[in-house]
């Protein structure tokens, strides 16, 4: 565990930091008193309905096509097994640590309600091993979004019964080299003093049809596009500034005119970043001779608004979801075990496309601003691609090309997974909603947002060296210094690959954004 304060469940919804802050950063979790007695309370419910002579859903039934088929009591529990193995059915490349580490946590939630059936060992194996850093290995491919996100969960179950491959964690070290090479499910657990699981009624089912993989992806999503649309922000201000644009159209009582929420915050950032830039105030007035800026610098505001819209919106879905237990069937708070179709993903998958929409559009202006920053047609006295010596060297040439050829992708990440579905078992689950597929893009999506930033401010960083003797405003300044304390200034043509990685570092942790927010008024 991490010296972070602990992460209570089971008393009321998670909140995105709370998600944050375990499946990232480690935040120990601590299971509510209250809750393990609900779980306790429910599970007699299953006891009593395990001991009927007539069929219930999960509890002495198959599942999905298989529902309608009796299981003996004494073949139950390896119902439970089989059913956790069989699913157990991803392929591909392993999924990232933190986006598995938010399975087991919004399953752990759901778990912790008291409305799945689970005896309270499970809730508490959940907990031990998320605390213990071990980290079941999730594949790829697997899930369509529907009866939950069914295979990447019950990768997740497996571990919790001793089986399958993990690997472990220890996030009190500051060393990234601190995950172990893959290793048993017993063997991690054996180490952690944690005892496997035998699984009983309903608890297979209760440990796999969640929305847990789609919901964590999407939270994880929105914590990293907050920090992202300011450095975006940031970035067109720098473009804007250094290709000597106005400030003027982002006047308050211009945006307040078209009373759209996020252009107005974005706006804002622009006002603030460019306000005291000596050289926005060098070229103000009627001697400066341009009617207006082109789209990619006047209108920023306005594609980094409907960003920052969707993302509200979305933000409301995750909320939802967070606040939500599902499962299939449920145990209702009146003691009814109930059939449902919570676990489809609709709601979650619609949000994951919308949010790649928007990555999409934002990283495209972004690269039409860098592209004009290089062309000396449009960039008002700046040499041909910020080159040192035209014609010997080719500036930043290609590093456009690199923006050029992950907006291409971005738009093809663009396509909406959750307008597909493909029918599966036997025709009984006949419509899916995509939803892991639409995370799994949105996630590639964010990534080449951060790089294409990246290479709009290593640009702009160069465009405002080369403006000198005048100087950049405090906030697009730090910015520009920053970028220097790993990327050189202006001079003739080097490896550039280094230069593009190192402030992509530094835009994908934050530091842009933070550092311009520090020199603001």
């Amino acid at each position: 565990m991490s010296d972070l304060p602990a992460v209570l469940v089971g008393t009321a919804p998670l909140s995105p930091a709370d998600v944050v802050a375990v499946v990232r950063h480690g935040a120990p979790v601590v299971i509510a008193p209250d809750a393990l007695e609900r779980v306790a309370a429910t599970r007699s419910v299953i006891d009593g309905l395990a001991a009927d002579p007539n069929p219930h859903y999960g509890v002495s039934t198959g599942f999905g096509a298989l529902a309608t088929t009796f299981i003996a009591p004494d073949r139950r529990r390896q119902l439970q097994a089989s059913l956790i193995r069989s699913h157990a059915a991803g392929t591909g490349p392993e999924v990232e640590r933190e986006v598995v580490r938010g399975l087991q946590l919004l399953r752990l939630q759901t778990l912790a309600s008291g409305r799945t059936g689970v005896r309270p060992v499970v809730v508490e194996t959940y907990a031990a091993l998320l605390n213990a850093g071990i980290t079941p290995i999730v594949r790829e491919y697997g899930s369509l979004g529907c009866s939950g996100d069914l295979a990447p969960l019950a990768h997740i179950a497996l571990a919790t019964m001793g089986e399958g491959e993990v690997r472990v964690h220890d996030f009190r070290s500051s060393s990234e080299r601190t995950e172990t090479e893959s290793v048993p499910a017993s063997e991690a657990l054996a180490a952690a003093g944690i005892e496997p699981l035998t699984l009983v009624e309903k608890e297979g089912l209760a440990l796999i049809n969640g929305t847990d993989g789609m919901l964590g992806m999407l939270v994880l999503a929105l914590h990293d596009l907050e920090e992202l649309l300011i450095t975006a922000d940031i970035a067109a201000a720098m473009s804007i500034e250094s290709q000597l644009g106005t400030d003027a159209v982002f006047a308050a009582d211009l945006m307040a005119l078209r009373p759209q929420v996020g252009q107005a915050a974005s706006a804002a950032n622009l006002r603030a970043f460019l306000g005291d830039s000596p050289i926005v105030h060098s070229h103000k007035g009627p001697e400066d001779g341009r009617v207006q800026d082109a789209y990619s610098l006047r209108c920023s505001p306005q594609v980094h608004g409907a960003a920052r819209d969707t993302m509200g919106y979305a933000a409301t879905i995750a909320g939802r979801e967070l606040a939500s237990v599902i499962d299939n069937p449920i145990i209702t708070i009146d003691g009814r075990i109930e059939s449902n179709g919570n676990f489809h993903g609709a709601p979650v998958a619609a949000v994951l496309d919308f949010l790649a929409i928007s990555v999409a559009d934002v990283a495209s202006v972004s690269e039409r601003r860098t592209d004009r920053a290089l062309d000396p047609a449009r960039n008002h006295g700046l040499p041909p691609f910020l080159a040192d010596e035209v014609g010997v060297d080719s500036g930043l040439m290609i590093a456009q090309y690199a923006a050029a050829g992950i907006v291409s992708e971005l738009k093809r990440l663009a396509a909406p997974a959750s307008v597909d579905s493909i029918p599966s078992s036997a025709m009984q689950e006949d419509h899916v909603s995509m939803g892991w597929a639409a995370g799994r893009k949105l996630r590639r999506a964010i990534d080449g947002l951060g790089r294409v930033l990246a290479i709009e401010i290593l640009t702009g960083a160069r465009a405002l060296d080369l403006r000198a003797p005048l100087e950049a405003g405090p906030a697009t300044g730090a910015v520009r210094d920053l970028v220097r304390t790993v990327a050189a200034g202006p001079g003739p043509d080097r490896f550039l690959s280094p230069d593009m990685e190192a402030v992509t570092a530094l835009v994908q942790s934050g530091a842009i954004a933070r550092i311009a927010k520090e020199h603001v008024k």
